[in-house]
């Protein structure tokens, strides 16, 4: 499986477990990084050891090439995991983050038939069957902004400061072209079970569309719906991390 390397500019590991008997591996919304889920981590390091993933092109990777397309991302975050894989995982993914995390699983499981993950949390986006018509990445920069504070609410800390957005925007509109044009093969399922987390007023995402994700998998399905909006996770994460560790502890005997 090859040795680990905590020096990958993939990797974050805020609070290293060497101890845990599971993994939880984050993946952050568009536009988003690493340190989204540092509360996460801090949290649940005692639960597992936390790897959370940052993209290219953002914060200390500003001047890594980007990626805009979402299986070229799957296959790179896919590459720098198989070393991590050593523990059952259990994956978290946001928004942009939760159709990494399932294409990320679908590699993993074609590459290993025996590879499954203990979950797949998927929150905050739309079942990879369910398309809408969006350009975002089309936009000036002001209507990129909007669309960040259309799904951020009036949560400031979500959003952060607006002038180091604007300098993120290169990492922040390659990452919207990313999941725009994400087009799921027909079909496409993995094994490991799914559990959905949803805003009950996101506006990118009906629970219609949520549900969707049932057809994403052949293993155990879930979904759990919480007040609020894109970013509903912000106001519950005692629930959510509560879930996540429960997860995870289907580790141990």
């Amino acid at each position: 499986m090859g040795a680990q390397r905590d020096d990958s500019v993939w990797i974050r590991r805020f609070h290293p477990a060497p101890e845990s008997r599971a993994r939880l591996i984050c993946l952050p919304h568009a536009g988003g990084s690493a340190s989204f889920f540092f509360p996460m981590s801090q949290t649940l390091s005692s639960s597992a050891d936390v790897l959370c993933v940052q993209y290219p092109g953002r914060q200390d990777r500003r001047q890594d090439p980007l990626i805009e397309n979402i299986g070229a991302y799957a296959d790179a975050i896919a590459a720098e995991l198989k070393p991590w894989l050593d523990l059952p995982v259990v994956f978290f993914g946001h928004s942009m983050g939760a159709v990494l995390a399932f294409e990320v699983t679908r590699r993993l499981e074609e590459a290993d038939a025996e590879f499954s993950a203990l979950a797949l949390f998927a929150s905050g986006r739309r079942a990879p069957s369910r398309y809408r018509d969006e350009n975002v990445h089309r936009r000036d920069d002001d209507g990129v902004v909007r669309e960040m504070k259309l799904l951020s609410g009036t949560d400031a800390r979500v959003l952060g400061n607006e002038e180091i957005l604007r300098m993120a925007m290169p990492a922040i509109r390659g990452d919207y072209k990313a999941i725009e044009t994400y087009r799921s093969v027909p079909g496409a399922a993995v094994r490991s079970p799914i559990t959905v987390l949803t805003g009950d007023n996101d506006p990118r995402t009906s629970l219609e569309e949520a549900e969707a994700w049932r057809s994403h998998t052949t293993g155990a399905f879930d979904i759990r719906v919480f007040p609020g909006g894109h970013f509903f996770l912000a106001g519950h994460q005692e629930p959510i991390m509560s879930l996540v560790a429960e997860k995870l502890s289907g580790s141990r005997p």
